[in-house]
Parts: structure tokens; C-alpha cells; sequence
């Protein structure tokens, strides 16, 4: 029985974007696994792995990172479209199967949810697809924020939605309708 400890490797991420408030960026041998947004805390990356990856030790190891927060950093200044980065996506089937047709979104697109239940062959799973989406454990990567309703609206985002509009403005799209849950007003 092999009894390894899973080491996740982890970093800080700070940027005007996000008002300069820390995003906690990790990855294990894998790859990329998780990173949160500016309303959550290291906490919330630790509560994560302790969930996802049992026994994991989480290491601090910046220059571990280095590839990753470079692209981070260059996507947010606007000179990056595409990440090339190995990601160690964890999740149910579904939420993998959601998970990768995100990937398939391009730069400066959106697709609707129902968009996303076709794509994965499940047109009447829009909501599971939208609860799949919430749960994304590689946002911007894994470009979640690209993901609005059919008539436009941003909905909902755990993120917030100023941060799903401020990506989404980044990335030169302005076809949304400013609206969504007020519980994702932050």
C-alpha cells in the first residue's frame, strides 16, 4: 500500500485586478489545483485540500509556482489569452466533463449554460451544469467567468460578479447585461 503524502505547493497571487487582494494559488505534482478568489482566504484553500486531497501537506514554494503566476500575470496585463499549464483538476465525472468544455470556451467568448449542458451531452442538466460551474476549483484558468446566462445576464458568480464583469471586460467582451443575484453583489 503506497502511503505518500500528497505535497500541494502554493503561492500568493496579487493584482489591481482584484483590488490587490491575495488569490491563493495551488498546484500539486500534477498540476494546477486550485485557485480562490479574492473573498476567500487561505482558509478556504486549506478547508479545499483537506477535503479534495486527504493528508495533503500544503507547502508555501513561490518559486515552485513561478510558470504559473508568471501566466497569471500576464493574462491580467492583458498579454495572455491561452494558459499552458497542466491543471489536476478534482472533482466527479460531471464536474470534469463541465469543467473541460470550459476550457473550450475562447478568450473573449461566453456561452450560455444550456450551451455547456449540449456540449457535454446533458441539454437538460443546465442547472447541475451551473452547480458544476460554482464549484470550478481553477477559476480564470479555467475560465468559469465566461459562463452567463441565456439572456445575457452575468447570474451568479462565487467570485462576485464585479470580479466575473472586471475578467470579462479584460478579455474585450461587453455583450452582458450588468445583472445577477444579489447574493453575488460583492
Amino acid at each position: 500500500m503506497d502511503h505518500r503524502i500528497t505535497e500541494i505547493y502554493w503561492s500568493r497571487f496579487e493584482h489591481a485586478l482584484f483590488l490587490e487582494r491575495p488569490l491563493y494559488v495551488a498546484a500539486t505534482s500534477r498540476g494546477l489545483c486550485r485557485i480562490t478568489w479574492p473573498s476567500e482566504t487561505f482558509d478556504t484553500l486549506s478547508r479545499w485540500s483537506s477535503k479534495e486531497i486527504p493528508g495533503a501537506l500544503l507547502i508555501e514554494a513561490p518559486e515552485r509556482m513561478a510558470d504559473i503566476l508568471r501566466q497569471l500575470q500576464e493574462y491580467c496585463e492583458g498579454s495572455r489569452q491561452a494558459f499552458t499549464l497542466p491543471l489536476d483538476m478534482r472533482g466527479t465525472t460531471f464536474q470534469q466533463s463541465v469543467w473541460q468544455a470550459l476550457t473550450q470556451i475562447p478568450y473573449g467568448k461566453t456561452r450560455s449554460y444550456s450551451d455547456i449542458a449540449e456540449a457535454v451531452g446533458r441539454p437538460a442538466a443546465v442547472r447541475a451544469v451551473g452547480t458544476a460551474n460554482g464549484a470550478n476549483p481553477i477559476p480564470i484558468v479555467v475560465p468559469c467567468h465566461r459562463v452567463i446566462g441565456k439572456n445575457a445576464a452575468l447570474t451568479g458568480f462565487r467570485g462576485g460578479l464585479q470580479a466575473k464583469e472586471d475578467l470579462l471586460q479584460l478579455e474585450g467582451f461587453h455583450g452582458y447585461t450588468a445583472k445577477g443575484h444579489a447574493r453575488f453583489q460583492f
